[in-house]
């Protein structure tokens, strides 16, 4: 029942995050569901998670396979990383690091496609996208809560 839950989650991320535009810049969506699954499910499953999240995008987007993949099992990865051993959640610091992992996500999809691919469009309009997301990402950092443990 659960791994329905999240496909269906993940699922209906990818139809808001194709049928919203602001600035006419879609928001990275699945980046924040990427960070979710690794604050919630820790390194080894947030990574896997965030992989299968990847792959789908990776899938959807065209054909080629690998940047989305890398990017959003790195999220998932550092998102629990940083969660369990370096802070203590607060809701600004939910806002700053789903900011920066978007950053980050964005950053390592151009340069995965920049590297293996052609550029896929000039750096700076892709700055100004990637910054434009991590600002629409923000809002949800409040809500991504870690999972208490049992005597906390």
């Amino acid at each position: 029942m659960r791994y329905f839950l999240w496909a269906a989650v993940t699922f209906f991320t990818f139809l808001i995050q194709g049928s919203i535009s602001i600035f006419d810049v879609t928001p990275n969506l699945t980046t924040v569901l990427a960070c979710y699954a690794g604050i919630r499910k820790k390194e080894r499953k947030g990574m896997f998670m965030g992989s299968l999240i990847g792959l789908v995008e990776d899938n959807i987007a065209g054909p080629f396979l690998g940047p989305n993949l890398l990017s959003k099992g790195f999220i998932g990865y550092f998102s629990s990383l940083v969660y369990s051993r370096f802070f203590v959640w607060t809701p600004v610091l939910g806002m700053i690091s789903i900011s920066v992992l978007t950053l980050a996500d964005g950053f390592i999809v151009l340069m995965s496609r920049s590297i293996f691919d052609k550029m896929p469009v000039n750096f700076w309009a892709a700055a100004f996208i990637v910054l434009i997301q991590s600002l629409l990402n923000a809002p949800f950092g409040i809500f991504l809560k870690p999972k208490k443990e049992p005597g906390e």
